[in-house]
């Protein structure tokens, strides 16, 4: 209690200070503090952003309506270093003091501490000074709302302004614009000196972003010079540039209209001192020329091996090292085609993404053999990556199981393994974690760990025995990627063995859209202890031992210990067995509920400790708008549908196998998992100005047991909670249904879940967060039976809990870190009415710790 008082009367202490600032405390005499901008458009006040943002001067950001950053800026000593020699200029003997029981260097460099300098340095840094109303300022803000207004078609703009004092040195601007009607575009004509540019024009006139009818907009004209540009360019005019699109636009005797004309005049060219002007002409390549090993750092080439391959030139300084076809493969410019800039960039893409060369380098010069100077020569020039490459990762994980994990990654990369432009990369890497939730009894600090051995080999096309040219064509750059891993983990005290394999195609459709098909994904997971089930799935056995203590069980089922409590694994598994044959005659008989309970556990201990084989092919399919990192504004759309077995039952079906006495089938003396998987992603951010965003996700997931399976593997199971997912609970802690996550590590075969978040700048790379989280999961057409976890109608929706939550981030431009408090809005583990808000409160809340956003 004691320290709760002592955080509560910091709190308000230091609320107290910061509100007592005074925020006109730096704000010279006869100077102003700008508090607000006022807008009023047509006498219409506008809060539109890009219009606020047309001005040079606004008022200092404020957090929820506080002026955070201005405080705590004034807040700060800004000469803390005079501050300091001034305590001993005005008290000589104070630093004679200080002096001898410091030295005199200690007493300097004591100024230089984060106490006396380091604290107002970073409340100086992270504040913000204050905004000082500058009239030369604002007048450059009237002229640039004239500009934005007259380059959205206002060609008679007015606009004034006028400054109000609201309080003692501060101020508020009013912008006043009367923008008049707007100028619309009439007639539009195009003039090109150039014949074939003007009938390349008319092919493409119909996309032209100028027509009439339409408002005049500046960003309109730029964009058909662009465009106009770009279709040139895109059928061999060479030499042609933006620059050489102009426009007349002509508004005399006509009222709020204009007349356009295009205009696009000869090539011009300086030709020794002067300037000579021709038709523009269209280009053909006439030869491709390649080096395979070209080094900027020689200005010359000494060439000692070449080929041809399908009318490629292929060079090298030395020994050629590399299949043509591979290299080919990846240059989308051809002999005798026109020239194209979509090509140039394809080229350039492909082959950067082959991973073996740097940058490419593209070139054109003219063919001078040409004598009507027609042609051009492509010269490609590759600098290759050294052959071998190695690398090392260290790595602080933070994951469902694990609170702290140090990762360590050592990688060899073998590039043109088999001088077909494929990669290898051999990977061995190791983790140790902490967990808390985990079996632990040494009480060892580091009591997760695995280690594994991966090997990955990228194949730069579709590695079939017959041609995919006509369904995927080496424009979507497709690749192959051929995987074979073991892994070895102590991280859910079972103890596991993991063999994986696979083989993926990946292509790119479209710009911005991804493509993949496992055509197989093969996992192995070996169970080593599975005796320990027990004690680590400790709540399964609680419940057990509660339940075989009212009943007449064989006592050598239980230890020596006062409460006489089931042996694992002895005990536990004798009184399971008793129970569910009915073969133990000292054991009366149990409750329908107890009965049903004790079958529940068993079915769980059996789906958890069962060593797993799985044969999945999947297809994944990713559309997204997002251009860059620092686009806030797009939506990214996911979905995969998985199938496991299905071939492996046909094959077994084909060959008449036998079931074994469970009735199903059997491969390497182990039932394979046979299920249907399909998931829907969906994320779309909003970004709303000034550093503020809107995210939102939505997942759907469900896995549905078939055949040979009566449930889902583990690993192909949901989970509910999380700092990525549900932050009001732990990881595996809701869930399924209502159930209350009566479990260790809960999962099921379906899941729901949605998030919102509004996102905003605090101070500097200091962001906040509120937050909230909805979904559950459920058992849906497996082997459980419970009603609280099963969802059986929509009815069940009613089990979507809710928690909500808000959280600190700090941006270091290559991650984020965050911290988010999750609280319990809405438990549906909870009684009808006690549902709502009951938990709401630090004692039920989540405390989550990620690396970069959760979505």
């Amino acid at each position: 209690m004691k320290k709760v008082s002592t955080k509560i009367t910091a709190f308000i202490l230091i609320a107290i200070l910061i509100s007592a600032c005074n925020a006109v405390k730096r704000v010279p005499d006869g100077k102003q503090l700008l508090v607000k901008n006022e807008i009023i458009v047509n006498n219409k006040k506008i809060t539109e952003e890009t219009v606020f943002n047309q001005l040079y001067q606004k008022p200092n950001s404020k957090l929820i309506g506080y002026r955070l950053r201005l405080n705590l800026y004034n807040l700060a000593n800004l000469n803390p270093d005079s501050t300091y020699q001034a305590k001993f200029t005005n008290n000589p003997k104070r630093y004679e003091q200080m002096s001898k029981w410091l030295s005199a260097k200690q007493v300097d460099r004591l100024g230089k501490s984060f106490w006396y300098k380091g604290i107002h340095e970073f409340l100086k840094n992270t504040g913000e000074p204050p905004a000082i109303l500058d009239n030369a300022k604002t007048d450059k803000s009237i002229l640039r709302l004239k500009y934005y207004y007259f380059n959205n078609g206002f060609f008679n703009v007015k606009a004034i302004y006028k400054v109000d004092s609201v309080q003692a040195k501060k101020a508020k601007i009013n912008y006043a614009i009367t923008t008049g009607a707007p100028y619309l575009l009439d007639s539009l004509n195009a003039t090109i000196s150039t014949p074939i540019l003007d009938s390349l024009y008319r092919i493409e006139k119909k996309n032209s972003l100028i027509k009439s009818g339409k408002q005049y907009k500046t960003e309109d004209f730029e964009g058909e010079k662009n465009r106009i540009t770009t279709h040139f360019r895109n059928n061999g005019a060479y030499y042609f540039q933006p620059n050489y699109v102009t426009f007349n636009i002509d508004t005399i005797k006509k009222v709020n209209q204009a007349n356009i004309t295009l205009v696009i005049n000869d090539y011009s060219f300086q030709d020794g001192d002067s300037t000579k002007t021709e038709p523009f002409k269209l280009y053909k390549i006439s030869d491709v020329n390649i080096y395979t090993d070209y080094s900027p750092s020689k200005n010359t080439l000494n060439i000692t091996d070449s080929t041809i391959y399908k009318n490629f030139n292929i060079y090298s300084q030395e020994k050629l090292k590399y299949k043509p076809k591979a290299i080919t493969n990846a240059i989308f410019i051809t002999k005798g085609s026109m020239y194209a800039d979509y090509k140039t960039v394809l080229t350039t893409r492909y082959l950067n993404n082959l991973r073996i060369f740097n940058y490419p380098s593209i070139q054109y010069e003219v063919d001078k053999r040409d004598t009507t100077a027609q042609s051009l020569i492509a010269k490609v020039y590759l600098t290759p990556r050294k052959k071998y490459s190695f690398g090392t990762t260290l790595d602080v994980t933070h994951s469902n199981i694990q609170d702290f994990g140090i990762g360590l990654s050592v990688s060899e990369t073998i590039r043109n393994v088999f001088n077909g432009a494929e990669t290898l990369e051999i990977a061995l890497r190791g983790n140790i974690g902490s967990s808390k939730d985990l079996a632990n009894p040494r009480n060892n600090f580091f009591n997760v760990s695995e280690y594994g051995l991966d090997f990955k080999l990228n194949i730069p096309r579709i590695f079939m025995p017959f041609s995919t040219e006509k369904i995927i064509p080496k424009s979507m750059i497709p690749s192959t990627l051929l995987t074979v891993g073991f892994a070895k983990q102590q991280n859910i005290g079972l103890d596991k063995e993991n063999f994986t394999g696979g083989v993926s195609y990946n292509w790119t459709p479209k710009a911005n859209h991804t493509a993949r098909f496992d055509l197989f994904n093969t996992q192995f997971v070996r169970n080593l202890n599975p005796k320990n089930y027990f004690n680590v799935y400790n709540s399964s056995y609680k419940a057990l031992n509660q339940i075989s203590k009212e009943y007449n069980t064989n006592p050598l089922y239980y230890d020596n210990s006062t409460d006489k409590n089931l042996l694992i694994e002895q005990g536990t598994a004798g009184f399971t067995n008793d129970v569910l044959t009915g073969n133990a005659t000292f054991l009366k008989p149990l409750s329908a509920a107890d009965f049903k309970s004790v079958k529940s556990i068993e079915e769980r201990r059996r789906r958890l400790t069962e060593n797993d084989f799985i044969l999945a092919t999947s297809f994944t399919f990713t559309k997204t708008t997002k251009k860059d990192l620092t686009d806030n504004n797009f939506y990214l759309f996911k979905t995969k549908i998985e199938s496991a077995g299905t071939i492996l039952s046909a094959i077994a079906k084909m060959a008449n196998q036998k079931k074994n006495s469970n009735g199903n089938y059997d491969i390497f003396n182990l039932e394979y998992s046979e299920y249907v998987k399909t998931e829907f992603d969906y994320i779309k951010h909003w970004d709303l100005s000034k550093e503020k965003i809107l995210a939102f996700r939505s997942f759907f997931g469900i896995a549905i047991p078939l055949g040979n399976s009566n449930y889902i593997p583990f690993s192909r199971s949901y989970f509910s909670g999380g700092s990525n997912d549900n932050r009001a609970w732990k990881p595996y802690g809701l869930g399924p249904g209502s159930s209350g996550a009566l479990g260790d590590f809960n999962e099921a075969n379906m899941k729901i879940a949605l998030s919102g978040e509004f996102r905003f700048k605090i101070a500097g790379s200091l962001k906040g967060a509120l937050f909230a989280d909805a979904g559950n999961i459920w058992n849906v057409l497996d082997n459980v039976e419970d009603e609280k976890s099963t969802f059986t109608s929509f009815s069940d929706l009613k089990d979507i809990a809710l928690g909500s939550g808000f959280g600190l981030r700090y941006d270091l431009s290559f991650f984020v870190i965050r911290f988010d408090l999750g609280f319990k809005t809405y438990n549906p583990a909870n009684e009808t009415n006690r549902r709502w808000l009951r938990e709401y409160n630090f004692a039920n809340s989540v405390l989550n710790f990620g690396i970069n956003y959760p979505f």
